[in-house]
């Protein structure tokens, strides 16, 4: 086998797959694979062992750069087949713009995962029972409406309306999930028991078939188990009426932190919101 030396190291002219797999990263099947496709073309020694050249190397440099910019392993293939300068800057474009797209969904995740942070943190310091008014921006949402009378329903239920809007909701982690009460339950004081669920989704949205709209709210944290909210809401509610504050729309809750965030039931926190004017 040729070698040659190079600052006292010696450089072999061919390599085998098992040192070819260990020197990248990737495993020998990879290698195979990348063969089966006719983008690397090993040659084999005596005893039928595949020899990867120098231009084998180079070319495994180029597919695990484009690779992990999710370039497609045909247009790689295309590329290696083609090289020259015009479908280089070609390919040095599509980099570019792939970089970019990357860095605006950073941006994108940074944003919400900020927006996560500081709606936990809010959340934590809210005192439970205390009654709040806020004036809040109209809230585009996604709903599906669906009995339900069980937490692991309403879990299935929330699921299921994200797979329905999976174009515009990638991850359920950032998202605010509310639900409507069966207020024939809550006035009865059973809890627990929905009409519908629905997710807030993103300033900008354009999708959407159900609007929280604008207007000033009352709010009201209660921590815990979901088996209370039929207390919490009548408590609430009647606490309004005291204040000769009356509303003809439904209450609803949002889940600010929950099953997503704990596995402690302890430390749920949910907000009770009704519209009032």
């Amino acid at each position: 086998m040729e070698i040659f030396c190079y600052l006292g190291v010696e450089m072999k002219n061919y390599y085998k797959i098992n040192e070819i797999a260990q020197l990248y990263g990737i495993s020998t099947d990879s290698l195979r694979y990348y063969e089966r496709l006719g983008i690397l073309h090993p040659r084999r020694d005596t005893n039928g062992y595949r020899l990867y050249d120098l231009k084998d190397m180079y070319k495994l440099t180029v597919i695990r750069d484009l690779r992990q910019l999710d370039f497609p392993m045909a247009k790689i293939k295309d590329y290696l087949e083609a090289q020259c300068v015009d479908h280089t800057l070609s390919m040095l474009q599509q980099e570019q713009q792939l970089l970019e797209e990357k860095i605006c969904e950073i941006r994108r995740r940074q944003k919400l995962l900020a927006e996560r942070i500081g709606s936990l943190e809010t959340t934590r310091r809210a005192v439970p029972g205390e009654i709040k008014f806020e004036t809040l921006p109209s809230r585009k949402c996604v709903r599906l409406n669906q009995y339900i009378t069980r937490d692991e329903e309403m879990d299935f239920v929330i699921k299921k309306l994200q797979r329905a809007h999976e174009d515009q909701i990638k991850e359920l982690g950032n998202q605010s999930i509310g639900a409507f009460f069966s207020m024939e339950h809550i006035r009865k004081g059973i809890a627990n028991v929905y009409h519908s669920v629905f997710i807030v989704l993103e300033a900008g949205s354009e999708n959407w078939d159900f609007e929280l709209p604008a207007g000033t709210y009352a709010s009201c944290f209660y921590q815990g188990s979901y088996k209370q909210n039929a207390v919490q809401v009548n408590r609430m509610m009647e606490k309004l009426a005291q204040k000769g504050i009356r509303s003809s729309q439904e209450p609803f809750e949002l889940y600010e932190i929950d099953n997503r965030d704990t596995v402690k039931e302890e430390e749920f926190m949910t907000e009770i919101q009704v519209l009032i004017y």
